[in-house]
């Protein structure tokens, strides 16, 4: 698939009066500071995590153990940045286990709930958390909620990493201070954003985010 600058690009588009907190598919791109490649490396066209590349996926598919309207999509980790598509669908019903999205052989279709419900607070018969502004406890606000979240704790693993498993050590902060996203809003940039992911590592030596293009 050709690059598409209008689905493709990566400079922030945030909407100032959009509700990014409202149900939908985003598509989100975090970077590590100064491009450092930190995650494994790309043969063939292919990427090869190493540990700290499969921790950053790790903490990807806790998400939805964490806040029980989000649901997780097509991802890759690649050398110096992460893709991802995050879709906020809406708490579920009491005692239902959240929406899980995989298109892996043997798992559930997307959209099939997927194992058993985690959330304390949304099992029958306990008693129901809230927070400050009266949503329930693991509600995802925004989605800078959850990538705040999700870079908060893939900054710790990191770190824990370098103290115990000599990674390298990163300069000053783990992730760029800000994110990209961009809204997702009908199947056919779906399924785009989708492919785009799955082919970005195909694409490595044209990367924006390459230190050697």
């Amino acid at each position: 698939m050709k690059y598409n600058p209008d689905i493709h690009h990566r400079r922030s588009i945030r909407l100032r009066e959009y509700d990014y907190s409202a149900n939908g598919a985003y598509f989100v791109t975090i970077c590590t500071q100064a491009r450092e490649c930190l995650f494994g490396d790309i043969s063939a066209g292919e990427m090869h995590l190493n540990e700290a590349g499969r921790m950053v996926e790790t903490w990807w598919q806790k998400l939805p153990t964490k806040f029980f309207a989000v649901s997780v999509d097509t991802h890759i980790t690649m050398p110096n940045h992460f893709h991802g598509i995050i879709r906020i669908v809406g708490a579920p019903p009491r005692g239902c286990p959240p929406l899980i999205l995989t298109s892996k052989p043997g798992q559930p279709h997307p959209g099939q709930p997927h194992g058993d419900c985690p959330y304390d607070s949304l099992k029958p018969g306990r008693s129901h958390g809230v927070e400050k502004d009266g949503r329930p406890h693991g509600a995802a606000r925004t989605v800078g909620d959850v990538m705040d979240w999700f870079k908060t704790m893939t900054t710790n693993a990191y770190i824990h990493g370098v103290k115990q498993s000599w990674w390298t050590p990163f300069p000053g902060r783990f992730w760029q201070r800000n994110y990209y996203e961009r809204i997702i809003r009908n199947d056919e940039e779906l399924a785009a954003t989708r492919e785009y992911i799955m082919y970005n590592p195909m694409k490595w030596a044209e990367d924006d985010e390459n230190p050697e293009s």
